[in-house]
């Protein structure tokens, strides 16, 4: 069988690996097999913590309804849990998400306490 001498494509390969790894530190920035596994481990974090962000947001959410109907006396009745409230707001099918009420509940309080006395 022939020789095959890869130069030009092994140098190819070898400058988008270094690319790719580029401000890591120490030698998985500069050795080649190192900066290879920085790679596959790099993609797969950044595939799972896509997954996580959004638990995250989620989470985020929920936090800050709850805190803006805790400030958000509703008469007699008192305060106002999250869960009761999105009970509440499934009752009544008012189909605002989390993030929507997050918003509101954040930047524009008062359309946040029209739609608490609507769902109560």
């Amino acid at each position: 069988m022939t020789r095959v001498k890869k130069a030009v494509n092994a140098l190819k390969s070898r400058k988008n690996i270094l690319r790719k790894v580029k401000g890591y530190r120490f030698g998985r920035s500069t050795k080649e097999r190192m900066a290879q596994e920085a790679i596959f481990h790099a993609g797969s974090y950044s595939f799972a913590h896509r997954r996580d962000k959004k638990n995250d947001f989620r989470k985020l959410w929920n936090v800050k309804i709850n805190a803006s109907l805790s400030s958000t006396s509703l008469g007699t009745s008192g305060k106002l849990s999250y869960s009761k409230f999105m009970g509440a707001l499934k009752k009544k099918n008012i189909a605002l998400d989390r993030k929507i009420l997050a918003g509101l509940a954040e930047f524009s309080p008062e359309t946040f306490k029209k739609i608490v006395e609507t769902a109560k």
